[in-house]
């Protein structure tokens, strides 16, 4: 399903939005749905989001990063101004997401250019609001910091306020979002307190009178710098040889932060014949495996990266509770592959 950006106009701010998850490009976009047979666990039209993504020469799901997008950036008009004004390359990939305990208010100064009044974000307790995640490239973000004024008038931060939830279930913690940095952006307190963006239209927000909060009331970590998407999330699920006593384990308990903890993962595990097991995604008996909590997730995954080479994919994928952790799934074909019916193990060293 595809739509123009004319049925969600940017003006007034913060724009019209659609209420499902889309991929955007050229002034239109396309819905998504989750899948989690799909390598991406996206899908746009009947093909894997990766794919789609590659058909344009873009940068998988792997390499984005996300950001919690409360504002007119969830709008397709917005995006394509970003694309025509700014400079914005390649797809934008929107995902729904569920925020809880964190508020779009608006904030205490207007925009220069329009006089509308732009919404912040703040911590409220027991709140609960829809929202996007923009999976971003590195290039999108810089667009995106150049647009917010990363730096005078937002700040790029990670928020671990409350929780942030896709349509599929999966947790996004501590995403990127756009906070604010100067007293014009804080929450303006009419009668002591912020006013949600939901209960005020932009047409009554402009007129409000009140005063700039001193905070946000957000616990965040400010970002310096490009953010990386290896970071997002900080864990990784091993299933393999990488697991803690397996004959790999060696290569990634230098990297792990805390002790491994036991999960599992939707999906179906096979024998490749050559000493390591591949991972299909989906349906399945499940498979058994361990979480690593990485204390540099960038330089671990470089490593590992290297270790698993072309035969895998890195992907982020969703636990049961939601819990998201990156993972390698098999890359080439299971045709002729023997499905395994018990958990990988090997002490054997000179395996792989």
């Amino acid at each position: 399903m595809s739509f123009a950006d004319e049925e969600y106009p940017a003006v007034p701010y913060p724009g019209r939005r659609p209420p499902f998850s889309y991929v955007h490009d050229d002034a239109t976009g396309w819905a998504l749905r989750p899948d989690p047979v799909a390598p991406s666990c996206w899908r746009v039209d009947g093909t894997d989001l990766d794919a789609w993504l590659a058909d344009r020469g873009a940068r998988p799901l792997a390499e984005r990063v996300p950001v919690l997008c409360y504002g007119s950036n969830v709008c397709p008009s917005k995006i394509t101004w970003l694309r025509d004004a700014l400079g914005l390359p390649g797809p934008a990939v929107l995902l729904n997401a569920r925020c809880t305990d964190v508020a779009a208010v608006w904030a205490s100064g207007l925009r220069v250019v329009d006089d509308q009044r732009p919404a912040t974000l703040t911590a409220m307790p027991g709140n609960v609001e829809d929202h996007s995640i923009w999976l971003a490239t590195q290039e999108q973000v810089a667009v995106l910091d150049r647009c917010e004024g990363r730096g005078e008038r937002y700040r790029l931060a990670r928020v671990d306020t409350g929780e942030v939830r896709l349509a599929d279930g999966t947790i996004v913690d501590g995403p990127l979002a756009y906070v604010a940095a100067a007293p014009r952006r804080m929450p303006l307190l009419v009668a002591g307190k912020p006013v949600r963006c939901l209960d005020v239209p932009q047409s009554g927000a402009a007129a409000l009178v009140g005063e700039p909060a001193d905070t946000d009331l957000l616990d965040v970590r400010q970002v310096t710098g490009a953010p990386e998407p290896a970071d997002f999330p900080g864990r990784l699920f091993v299933y393999g040889t990488l697991q803690p006593g397996a004959s790999d384990w060696w290569r990634l308990e230098p990297h792990a932060a805390g002790e491994p903890r036991a999960a599992a993962l939707p999906g179906t595990l096979f024998d490749t014949g050559l000493g390591y097991p591949a991972l299909r995604l989906g349906e399945g008996p499940g498979v058994s495996g361990w979480v690593i909590d990485l204390a540099r997730p960038t330089a671990a995954l470089s490593l590992v990266d290297d270790y698993e080479g072309a035969e895998y994919h890195r992907v982020r994928v969703a636990l049961p509770g939601g819990q998201l952790c990156w993972t390698y799934v098999w890359a080439g074909g299971f045709e002729g592959l023997r499905m395994l019916t018990a958990p990988w193990a090997t002490a054997d060293p000179s395996r792989r």
